[in-house]
């Protein structure tokens, strides 16, 4: 009974009541404009605005002397001429018609210009709004006589204007202007004047305090999100030493996994020694096989590992993606089938113009990863389902040391290297991780069988990319529960741990979808 008394109290803290109280401010603000939208009578309006007002004619006093400066030096009845640009604009919520005039008259509106004379009138419009000028004609009632100007029963959609340019003579800048005229169900009124190239406010009154009002709400929950500092930390966090040691292609996962970690657990030392999966595991095995308790070691591996070492405990990360690259100069119109992959690979062509006589006439030149490599060991029982046919003729990827074989085939250390390398060598072929390759410039990625590589297309499960499999996280037996690499373990299954994953383009095995795809990896890794 108390602690649900306690429970109670905690809710009712400062803070939630702010936060539900400012929630329902902003659901009521809401309401009240879907109610205003729906009950209030949607209005016919047309504004009118004077954006300009200007002497043309007039003498203008410069310095000591009077300069003329008018348009009109020889024309005495126009020496006091003014233009003013009058603007016109539907701006209701609902479209005019001409039938919308209530006026008796042809016309529509009549504008009057108190005090002047009007000498000329030309009618301009945005563009696209083109229909507007055929209702300016003398049939439509369009004329001016004195300081009366008529305009026509001119059909406004939502949002629309036209302008008036009216060339006056014997009054000030600044007469009166008045636009007359009737709308059924609405009305005219005057506008706030506003520069020629500037644009009416596009929500009504109504609309903008119903915004400031939801917008004060949102920042009010926000301030309160921020400011509150309750959250419990992610883990367990443990100090001490640990090493994340195998697979290359997984490094940048690793990299940013270490950060975040040590960012939230100080006294953590975490450091990222990524030299291939089945070195990193092989090396785990031989370190555990010396040590009484776990070593605190992570051995990252594409694929499970290849030595066979009950002691080694393997823990399911996510799914990673791979994909073919080929050096941007080879542009194979839809990529490779999965039979021509498997041909390059056993040394069968040698040039790329056997493939396609469309491709250039470049020697093939494999870039391949170290026998160390789980993403060599994955390519080759994914896409190949077989080893690499074609031994290392080349230290260098250029230059043949062993010219018994047509084709040039070198083996580099970690993923970085090959992609460099692919980037820099016509006509090479090579295969790596996928977020890494598609951050890399001077090369593309392969489609196989008219497939890319894509992890949404994963997902679904339809048409999925050949080349992909599960990254394991291997410790030599059970760490203890109070040690840095079981708390880390633990990390790597939390919520922020699996966006880091999610972010470089892997499948964590912690979501739902992802826990399927990895069971049914899991199965058919144990299967083959």
């Amino acid at each position: 009974m108390l602690g649900g008394v306690a429970h109670v109290q905690e809710w009712l803290s400062a803070e939630n009541v702010v936060a539900v109280a400012t929630a329902i401010v902003g659901v009521v603000a809401s309401a009240v404009m879907v109610w205003y939208e729906r009950r209030v009578p949607r209005r016919k309006r047309i504004g009118y605005r004077v954006q300009m007002d200007n002497p043309i004619g007039h003498d203008v006093r410069s310095g000591r002397a009077n300069v003329r400066l008018g348009l009109f030096d020889e024309a005495s009845d126009m020496s006091d001429a003014t233009l003013v640009l009058l603007r016109i604009e539907n701006d209701g919520s609902q479209s005019i018609a001409d039938n919308d005039y209530t006026g008796r008259e042809r016309h529509g509106l009549t504008a009057v210009f108190s005090d002047r004379l009007i000498r000329g009138v030309s009618v301009t419009q945005p563009s696209g709004t083109d229909h507007l000028m055929d209702h300016f004609t003398p049939a439509a009632g369009f004329g001016y006589q004195d300081g009366v100007l008529r305009i026509p029963r001119v059909p406004l959609n939502r949002g629309e204007h036209f302008k008036l340019l009216v060339l006056l003579s014997g009054g000030d800048v600044g007469c009166g202007i008045r636009l007359i005229g009737g709308i059924r169900d609405g009305e005219v009124h005057p506008n706030s004047a506003i520069l020629p190239d500037d644009t009416p406010p596009l929500f009504s009154r109504a609309a903008r305090l119903i915004t400031v009002l939801l917008t004060v709400c949102v920042m009010a929950l926000a301030t309160i999100i921020v400011a509150r500092d309750d959250t419990p930390p992610p883990i367990e966090c443990e100090t001490g030493e640990l090493t994340l040691t195998g697979s290359t292609a997984f490094k940048p996962v690793l990299r940013d996994l270490e950060k975040e970690y040590e960012k939230d657990c100080e006294g953590a030392d975490i450091t990222v020694d990524a030299r291939g999966s089945t070195a990193g595991v092989n090396e785990l095995a031989a370190l555990g096989a010396r040590s009484k308790d776990s070593p605190a070691v992570i051995a990252f591996s594409d694929g499970p590992k290849t030595i066979d070492d009950p002691e080694l405990a393997g823990n399911r990360v996510a799914l990673s993606l791979f994909t073919l690259v080929v050096n941007d100069g080879i542009r194979p119109s839809g990529g490779l089938s999965l039979d021509d992959v498997r041909r390059i690979y056993r040394g069968e062509v040698t040039r790329w113009r056997q493939l396609d006589a469309r491709l250039p006439d470049l020697p093939v030149v494999l870039v391949s990863r170290d026998a160390d490599s789980g993403t060599r060991q994955m390519f080759q029982r994914e896409v190949l389902d077989s080893w690499e046919r074609v031994p290392s003729t080349s230290l260098d990827c250029r230059g043949k040391e062993d010219s018994s074989y047509p084709v040039t085939r070198c083996e580099l250390d970690s993923t970085e290297q090959v992609l460099d390398k692919v980037a820099e060598l016509p006509g090479a072929i090579g295969y790596s991780e996928l977020s890494q390759a598609m951050d890399h410039n001077g090369l593309r990625r392969l489609a196989i069988d008219g497939r890319q590589s894509s992890v949404e297309d994963l997902e679904q499960g339809e048409n999925a990319y050949p080349y992909y499999g599960l990254e394991y996280a291997y410790t030599y037996r059970r760490p203890s529960p109070s040690s840095l690499a079981d708390s880390f373990l633990a990390y790597v299954r939390r919520g922020p741990a699996q966006s880091v994953i999610r972010g470089h383009g892997h499948v964590p095995c912690e979501t739902v979808t992802g826990a399927e795809l990895c069971d049914e990896k899991a199965r058919s890794d144990e299967g083959g």
